[in-house]
């Protein structure tokens, strides 16, 4: 180190990552030169080693403080500057940052070296190099505002599985959109998408040089429902350019600024510029409920959190932030109009451009826009906990018309704020042997009880649906009469939104013990089916896990999860041969659907001997369904299944993994043998999961999600003590990412009763852990909580 060319010690000025500058003078010069060590963990400088060829990947991920893990640097997101990379790597690698990519200048030894351009001014966090033996396809944008150089990278031994062409469509959709709704041309010389091994998230929006994880390059078949994933990941990407590259938040108090913005934008454009036009749908079976669920643990925090410490802003990238969040600007949009709300956006992107702003900073510019004082609305929304619930109160006459209606309003005592919400009020009528939309009342709900004239004298309907349209962020009760039809007749409910927001209200109810786990079951089995939105598809069985395995009173668990296998085995049996639901439906068969969500437990439990040489069969050959094919990936999906009751031995998964030598067959054969129901195996995948360093971050995380397997409570008890024991000093042992996967997914649910409730209790009084740490703990507890109060009013079997 050295400071306006005298030399430092980095012995007396270094230490916890910070550098003691003295004696500075008006201007100075910091020389940093430093050798630092590559990440296997997704965070700082990520180096992968290709198990399919030998080749090497390299990538950065910066966001929220380790770019210090690459170069020194003031990484305060209102610190921006500009920025010079000089690379200098093996001569056949592609190298990509933040500015436009230079041509390489010949080192001597196979080596070249990069001298990219300064960059735009930004944030530490934004910026990036990519490296190694990428595959590279490049194309060009033409809109209004010029041309915008892609690129599209990926490794070599994924290339035959970039779909270039979708890929480039959603591309240049999301520009068109874009730039036209922010009346702002994209603010950086080109935009490169790098898919890269082993990442953390989604993706993640540096500059112009976007990474995405690329297993949304899949090699299997998958779903309508993944690519309307994926592409919400790549325009949410995009937004962000806008949005948090070219104008950023001050500090990470404003975090949901960004990632509750770029999350309503790629929903927004999803449905107005792609063929993803249902995707607020997809957006409330699944993103919503996960906010909901946040806002109900001890962690909740407001939307603008006070994110005091860099700890703070990394455990708070989530459900709140980026789901709840967007739903409230959903909601403000409604409150103040599309038009107004993208005139305000306008005028703020051009006075911030390039520099960094404050909620106030856009809030003013919604405000001058619209014409309405939003201070009040923002206090309620943005400042406070907790989330509403709303019901129907009502009288009806003789002829069963309305007397009375009105909206009563409630909010959890530790959160008593009662908000303002602009919500649609349905009234479904069954017709012809389906429910359809008599019509919809829209209406500002103020106060515990608002009165709603305009629905006097209307006839009760089969099916009363509040937040009618999804415009609010609230929980919804279902009245007596429509939670009958909603049990009974929801496969026959026209609108797909208007479903999503009946699934939602049932499984709430049910997690929050006012309906039986059975009858959520029961309905799930009667709707599936019929069910034409993906992810619903996708995600309404990972509800009935959790609620067969945790909301369930055990003495009726075994009995419910034969229901759930039987009745899901004759829908997997008479779906369309090759159809997107079909192959869902096989993969929710056999347990696996994806990426997990606390509490579920894999389901390992209750599979019966029929359904084993059923998917024996499959594997194998002797059986066939006409349509499914057994190609890989599903190869994993159906052993993995038949791991958790050893029904395959580890040495069976072993030569599985010998067929398929690459990334992919490692991380599947990790998470198989972690279901394994054997001592040996479980206490190895533990350590690699919540012990070891140095295993990749994404092995660990397909550990993770798979460890705690329902139906394995004897072999688990004893990490109940092992789990607590490493929750003391993980975080400072293995680091944020690894820390938070294991402490998060490994939390023993399985053995989820009152004697572990006590001895969490104690731990959590005695513990001296980081309090990042304790989070995940007390948000375990928490479903352990809500977990026995749903058995208590499940109850047990009579007799």
């Amino acid at each position: 180190m050295s400071l306006n060319g005298s030399a430092l010690d980095p012995a007396a000025v270094y230490a916890d990552s910070r550098i003691r500058l003295e004696d500075l003078a008006a201007e100075n010069e910091l020389r940093v030169v430093a050798d630092m060590r590559y990440s296997h963990t997704g965070e700082g400088l990520h180096r992968f080693v290709d198990p399919a060829d030998d080749r090497v990947y390299l990538y950065s991920q910066f966001e929220v403080p380790d770019s210090r893990r690459v170069f020194a640097s003031f990484e305060q997101p209102d610190l921006k500057a500009v920025f010079t990379f000089t690379v200098k790597a093996p001569a056949h690698w592609k190298v990509v940052s933040v500015a436009a990519t230079p041509a390489p200048v010949a080192a001597g030894d196979g080596t070249a070296v990069w001298r990219f351009p300064a960059t735009e001014r930004l944030s530490t966090y934004v910026t990036a190099i990519v490296a190694g033996e990428y595959h590279e396809v490049l194309d060009t944008y033409v809109g209004k505002h010029g041309e915008i150089p892609l690129g599209h990278y990926c490794r070599q031994s994924v290339a035959p599985y970039l779909d270039i062409e979708e890929l480039v469509l959603i591309t240049k959709q999301g520009f068109e959109f874009f730039e036209e709704l922010f009346d702002y041309p994209y603010p950086f010389h080109k935009y490169d998408q790098l898919y890269v091994p082993e990442f953390n998230n989604g993706a993640m929006e540096n500059a112009g040089c976007v990474t995405l994880r690329d297993e949304y390059l899949p090699r299997s078949r998958q779903a309508r429902w993944f690519y309307e994933q994926r592409a919400n990941t790549i325009l949410h990407e995009m937004a962000h350019m806008w949005f948090g590259d070219l104008v950023t938040m001050k500090w990470w108090d404003d975090l949901w600024l960004n990632e509750s913005f770029a999350e309503w934008a790629a929903t927004h454009a999803s449905t107005q510029a792609t063929n993803y036009a249902e995707a607020w749908t997809g957006f409330a079976n699944s993103r919503k409920n996960w906010a909901y669920r946040q806002d109900q643990l001890p962690s909740t925090h407001p939307i603008a959190a006070d994110n005091h410490d860099l700890e703070a802003v990394e455990v708070n990238f989530d459900g709140i932030t980026y789901a709840k969040g967007a739903s409230a600007l959903k909601q403000l949009v409604a409150y103040v109009g599309l038009e107004e709300f993208t005139a305000g956006l306008r005028e703020y992107f051009k006075k911030h451009a390039f520099g960094n702003s404050e909620f106030s900073d856009l809030l003013g510019a919604l405000e001058a826009t619209s014409g309405r004082d939003l201070h009040s609305w923002a206090e309620a929304w943005l400042q406070t906990s907790g989330v509403n619930t709303l019901a129907a109160q009502f009288e009806l006459d003789e002829q069963g018309a309305y007397r009375s209606f009105a909206v009563r309003q409630h909010a959890a005592a530790e959160f008593p704020t009662l908000r303002p919400h602009r919500i649609g009020i349905g009234l479904y009528d069954r017709v012809e042997g389906r429910l359809v939309r008599r019509t919809t009342v829209e209406t500002d709900v103020v106060g515990e009880l608002t009165e709603v004239a305009g629905l006097v004298g209307e006839t009760q309907p089969d099916l009363l649906l509040l937040n009618d349209g999804d415009l609010s962020y609230a929980k919804i009760r279902l009245d007596d009469r429509s939670l009958v039809t909603v049990r009974d007749s929801v496969r026959v409910l026209d609108d797909s939104l208007a479903r999503a927001l009946c699934w939602s209200a049932a499984w709430d109810m049910t997690r929050d013990a006012e309906m039986a786990a059975g009858d959520f079951v029961t309905m799930v089995l009667g709707g599936l089916a019929a069910e034409t939105d993906g992810t619903a598809v996708k995600q309404l069985p990972v509800y009935v896990q959790i609620a067969i395995e945790q909301l369930t009173h055990p003495t009726k668990r075994d009995a419910l999860r034969t229901r759930w296998e039987q009745g899901l085995r004759e829908i997997l049996e008479s779906a369309e041969p090759g159809s997107d639901n079909q192959l869902t439906f096989m993969k929710v068969f056999a347990g696996t659907t994806g990426k997990r969500i606390p509490p579920s437990s894999y389901s390992g439990a209750g599979r019966s001997p029929e359904a084993m040489r059923f998917m024996t069969g499959l594997l194998d050959g002797s059986v066939v369904l006409d349509g499914l094919d057994v190609d890989t990936d599903m190869r994993w999906t159906l052993l993995t299944a038949l791991a958790s009751t050893g029904a395959v031995d580890r040495a069976r998964l072993e030569h599985e993994l010998a067929q398929d030598h690459t990334s992919s067959g490692r991380e599947k054969a990790a998470a198989a043998i972690a279901a394994l129901p054997d001592a040996e195996a479980k206490e190895h995948s533990w350590r690699q999961g919540a012990v070891d360093e140095g295993v990749p971050n994404e092995t660990q995380r397909h550990i993770a999600y798979i460890w705690d397997t329902a139906g394995q409570q004897e072999l688990i008890a004893p990490y109940l003590e092992k789990y607590l024991t490493v929750a003391d000093t993980i975080w400072e042992d293995l680091g944020t990412q690894i820390a938070s996967t294991a402490l998060e997914y490994m939390f023993p649910r399985v053995l989820t009763s009152q004697e572990t409730l006590d001895r969490v209790d104690a731990w959590l009084e005695s513990s001296s852990a980081n309090p990042a740490a304790k989070r995940y703990v007390r948000e375990g507890r928490a479903d352990i909580v809500r977990a026995l109060a749903a058995q208590a009013f499940d109850g047990p079997t009579e007799g």
